[in-house]
């Protein structure tokens, strides 16, 4: 997997598709100076040469500079805050469960908001400066920072009511976090208690994007003089998390796959999804570009957020899958395919995908398969 360059987007008043409220908006504006006052240093662990890819992924997460990105995506942390704060009567007197905690906000939030107690479980070091934090802000006795994995402690309690946890990645599904919050569901969750969020959907359109993909494919069949297009049929397999600007969108969007996160399974993961694109104008199409919304259906009112391109721009930008085929489409014409998801067999945490399509079209007939890796 690969971050792009762009610059995110600084037009306001893009919509989204389960946005804020007028009033939300204007809080998301008042917090950006608001967010980054709970990161603090800590040392990233050290360990062996024996280490798995699972403890390189539990190490990213012990640098607060991570955590200060997440923390300053506004849409997404001050969503969180307000589905606690103005659905206070979820949280209150309630046990908390908060997985996957990081500098421990989501457990700061429930705690304020009434909870009668909430277990943090962070696995990297960050754990050790949730702790400062819960101390400095005086929530010591309504938080307990628990350091381990999900699959491996214990809690001091048989059941928790309500289950909070930002464990969305790239595309979704990259890291595969949600398998973990799926473990914590049916060992700890009470008959009856909640998730947050509880659904989660993955979305699919196609865009013209010529210039950026000369630049960053095209580049290597001719590198000052020399070929080097076997690193071209890398780039071609890694999808590029990147922004997507509103105006390169070619088609209408296309829902694959909700995940209902109260009910489904951990195989539910892996998936494969029909899709049928429909051009919105005369065009062409360099690539696909995924992106996902999340909601939350337990609060007095609908709440969640959109990182579509449509959208304001958070962390997670969108993933771009580049095509082998520059597809001229008209307008009212098709891309048919499916997409199939599955975690990496040799690490989970990595995703495999494998797009099959086809155009039938005036001026364009192709059908292909492709195969991309985030890692």
């Amino acid at each position: 997997m690969e971050n792009g360059r762009r610059k995110l987007p600084v037009a306001s008043g893009q919509s989204s598709k389960i946005g804020f409220d007028e009033g939300d908006a204007d809080a998301i504006d008042e917090v950006v100076t608001e967010s980054s006052n709970l990161e603090d240093d800590s040392t990233m662990s050290e360990a062996g040469d024996d280490r798995t890819s699972a403890d390189y992924y539990f190490d990213s997460y012990s640098h607060f500079g991570i955590h200060e990105e997440m923390l300053k995506d506004v849409v997404r942390t001050k969503t969180y805050q307000n589905v606690i704060y103005k659905n206070a009567f979820l949280f209150k007197d309630k046990v908390v469960l908060d997985v996957g905690a990081g500098t421990g906000i989501l457990s700061l939030f429930c705690a304020k908001a009434g909870a009668r107690h909430v277990y943090a479980v962070e696995c990297s070091t960050m754990a050790d400066t949730a702790q400062q934090i819960v101390r400095q802000n005086g929530f010591s006795s309504a938080i307990t920072v628990l350091k381990g994995k999900i699959e491996e402690i214990e809690l001091p309690v048989a059941q928790v009511d309500v289950i909070i946890s930002e464990w969305m990645g790239y595309f979704l599904l990259y890291e595969n976090m949600l398998n973990t919050v799926l473990y914590a569901r049916d060992k700890w969750l009470i008959q009856g208690g909640i998730i947050l969020p509880d659904k989660a959907s993955l979305y699919l359109t196609a865009i013209e994007d010529a210039e950026y993909k000369e630049d960053k494919i095209e580049f290597w069949n001719n590198v000052y003089g020399f070929d080097m297009s076997c690193i071209r049929k890398q780039a071609m397999s890694e999808p590029l998390v990147d922004i997507v600007e509103q105006n390169q969108i070619v088609t209408d969007c296309q829902l694959l796959k909700t995940m209902d996160i109260s009910n489904m399974h951990t195989g539910d993961v892996s998936f494969t999804a029909p899709f049928k694109l429909l051009a919105e104008r005369n065009d062409y199409i360099h690539a696909l570009v995924a992106y996902f919304d999340v909601s939350f259906t337990k609060c007095h009112k609908l709440m969640g957020f959109s990182t579509g391109p449509k959208s304001r721009a958070t962390h997670w930008k969108q993933t771009v899958l580049y095509l082998e085929d520059v597809l001229s489409i008209c307008q009212g014409e098709a891309v048919v395919g499916t997409l199939t998801v599955s975690p990496n067999k040799k690490n989970p945490r990595d995703v495999d995908i494998a797009l099959k399509y086809s155009l039938d079209g005036q001026n364009c007939q192709v059908s292909r398969t492709q195969f991309y890796k985030m890692r």
